[in-house]
């Protein structure tokens, strides 16, 4: 009975909404059927009806000790300045090692950073009855683009279609509908807009069984296909640091930089790893956490490469090429709460903020490459996180 009892009551929580009262008599419940005390659960601060189309059966917020690190000087086009980077995460010695990336780069006039591409995109499958029938949808496709245009903006007033490519597989075809999205990640908003132009095909030219995705388009996956861009911005960071501020603040020489960088790149292509870092997802998941990004997007966002090379002159050149971040300034959970403190933080919240969060985020990731690749070069790495990262009760 008391199963059953279960069984009934957790739709009707679910139900019930998201008014402060109903929060906590969901809390309660779950409280009193677990055992569990959930008194920091319940202590948040957001406005529970903000929370409706973010997340279902409410309870609650988890709370994330929250660091900032920097300056971080950054020279763009879209962010130029010296910024303070938020990042929420429970890993000791991250931020410090971060800040100390930061300063370095900072001293050196700073990281030159990039939008390359900016959109996003979603691959449909057409399956057909054989491998003729696949070609010649392939080869009309391009005829048809500005019928799909009207039909996938008809879904939209901020995503705009850019182009279709077709990928004949066998007798399937993969389509890439590649959008631009605005300050938006704009996920939701693309599919929405491929299955509406997915459905004039099928209806005007019989074109095939669909699949609205067929995993071509990398949706919070890693894969080469990630690479050349289009899931997201693609953004480059570089900077040139003078040996002498290399040894001062990093307390390494820039050739001890450049073998690492050699000798782990062997490493990785014997891992079979898709492009070549050194932790893109620790600094990406903390920032993520910390302005309301979409966390599971770090798999694809993390998708890039690290560089390190020894200058005529005897400088380090560093340089990261982040092929598919995701980050947005509207939507999701980036219009209230900490996440949107934390963006104002940047100088990004809301409207016309995307590119310049993508430079500063693609910034704040090659300081942390900086400082990981000089802890291992220089054998600080465990001696930083035992001073840093320690967790020790009552000490």
């Amino acid at each position: 009975m008391e199963r059953d009892d279960a069984l009934e009551l957790v739709p009707r929580m679910r139900d019930q909404g998201y008014s402060r009262e109903q929060v906590e008599r969901r809390r309660e419940w779950l409280a009193q059927k677990t055992g569990a005390r959930l008194d920091h659960v319940g202590s948040g601060s957001l406005d529970t009806e903000a929370l409706r189309g973010n997340v279902e059966n409410p309870i609650g917020c988890a709370q994330v000790p929250l660091g900032v690190a920097g300056p971080l000087r950054v020279r763009g086009r879209h962010a130029q300045g010296d910024f303070y980077v938020p990042f929420a995460t429970t890993e000791g010695a991250l931020v410090r090692s971060y800040e100390r990336g930061m300063v370095t780069l900072s001293r050196a006039g700073g990281a030159t950073t990039r939008v390359l591409v900016d959109e996003n995109r979603v691959c449909p499958g057409f399956e057909f009855a054989d491998v003729g029938a696949a070609c010649d949808f392939a080869a009309a496709l391009p005829g048809w683009f500005e019928d799909l245009r009207r039909e996938a903006e008809s879904t939209t007033s901020h995503g705009r279609l850019l182009r279709v490519v077709p990928h004949v597989i066998g007798r399937e075809v993969l389509v890439e509908f590649c959008f631009a999205t605005g300050d938006a990640h704009g996920m939701n908003m693309v599919v929405k807009a491929a299955e509406r132009a997915c459905g004039w095909l099928l209806e005007r030219h019989g074109s095939g069984r669909l699949l609205l995705f067929s995993g071509l388009e990398s949706e919070k996956k890693a894969s080469a296909h990630l690479l050349p861009g289009g899931k997201g911005k693609r953004v480059v960071a570089g900077a040139t640091i003078p040996a002498a501020l290399l040894r001062s603040h990093l307390h390494v020489e820039p050739a001890q930089m450049a073998e690492l960088w050699r000798r782990t790149v062997t490493g990785a292509l014997h891992a079979g790893t898709v492009g070549y870092n050194g932790h893109f997802a620790n600094g990406l998941t903390a920032v993520f956490i910390a302005l309301g990004q979409d966390v599971a997007n770090v798999v694809n966002a993390a998708t890039g490469i690290t560089r390190l090379d020894v200058l005529p002159g005897g400088e380090l050149h560093a340089s990261v090429t982040l092929s598919a971040l995701t980050v947005a300034t509207v939507g999701g959970g980036t219009g209230f709460g900490t996440a949107r403190e934390c963006l104002q933080v940047l100088g990004c919240a809301g409207a016309g903020g995307a590119a310049k969060l993508a430079e500063i985020v693609a910034a704040t990731v090659l300081a942390g490459e900086l400082s990981i690749g000089a802890a291992l070069a220089s054998g600080e790495f465990v001696a930083a996180h035992e001073q840093y990262g320690r967790n020790r009760p009552g000490g």
